[in-house]
């Protein structure tokens, strides 16, 4: 049997008496990162061997695992959380399916439920993971939920936490959003702010953004040209005035500049 393990997302007090019975009664552990999870092996008292499992081999890795599962009781984890989730797992979870092999998870922790409870901020939600690393690639994935009416749930590393909170600005507009940092730790921080206002708190640790649902009752009452005109009147450049449109009436740039190309005094 293959068990995919929770483990905890910051204190290690958050495991389960099932997880910690998994991990001692495997054959062996596949993990991200051995000497993460020593950590909190040698907290449990467990002794079980750890094999590495991680985004750079897990295709190899993966294919070792399935043939191990043919003798042995295997389990997956992760550094924090649950597998498969934005961390190594998936590759092998559509392997076994294919290969007819059980599985099973052992409920655990979850970044993306914490933070969520943790923002106050009514759902639904939908999970986004990590952005792309790429700023175009970003952009295009942020366009497509852009008239989700839902929250958004978004992982953050502290590196690219500005620049990731600009281009969801820059896409969606201005939305409420919970900055959510180091939860379950000694530090734990929730900051309710909003697109426009940003994050100027302290940049350190793991961070998962909340991004709430469109406002749709505050929906401007002129028209999409007419606010153009009014931006055209004001000075501001083309190119700009069909962003910030984009933001008030949450929709996509394009679709702003397809209605401009239609204005024969805008041209």
């Amino acid at each position: 049997m293959i068990y995919f393990v929770g483990t905890p997302i910051g204190n290690l007090k958050d495991i389960s008496l099932r997880a910690i019975e998994v991990l001692k009664e495997v054959d062996y552990i596949a993990c991200e990162d051995t000497r993460t999870s020593r950590v909190l092996l040698n907290q449990y008292d467990i002794h079980t061997k750890l094999v590495a499992y991680h985004k750079f081999n897990e295709k190899e890795a993966s294919q070792k695992i399935l043939h191990d599962a043919k003798e042995k009781n295997i389990a997956i984890i992760s550094d924090a959380g649950l597998p498969v989730i934005s961390d190594p797992g998936y590759i092998l979870v559509q392997a076994l399916q294919k290969e007819h092999i059980p599985y099973t998870v052992v409920a655990g922790p979850s970044a993306v439920t914490n933070a969520f409870i943790l923002s106050g901020l009514p759902a639904p939600f939908t999970f986004l993971g990590f952005l792309p690393d790429k700023k175009k690639d970003r952009e295009a994935l942020l366009q497509e939920f852009l008239n989700v009416k839902t929250a958004l749930v978004i992982y953050v590393s502290p590196h690219h936490l500005e620049q990731d909170l600009k281009d969801i600005y820059d896409i969606l507009g201005n939305r409420k959003m919970a900055v959510v940092r180091e939860m379950t730790k000694v530090y734990e921080e929730v900051v309710m702010t909003t697109l426009e206002e940003g994050y100027s708190g302290v940049v350190k640790g793991e961070f998962v953004v909340v991004v709430g649902q469109p406002e749709l009752e505050n929906k401007p009452s002129i028209s999409i040209e007419e606010q153009l005109h009014i931006f055209e009147q004001q000075g501001i450049p083309k190119l700009d005035a069909i962003k910030e449109v984009a933001k008030i009436y949450h929709c996509k740039k394009n679709d702003v500049y397809q209605i401009a190309l239609t204005m024969k005094d805008w041209q």
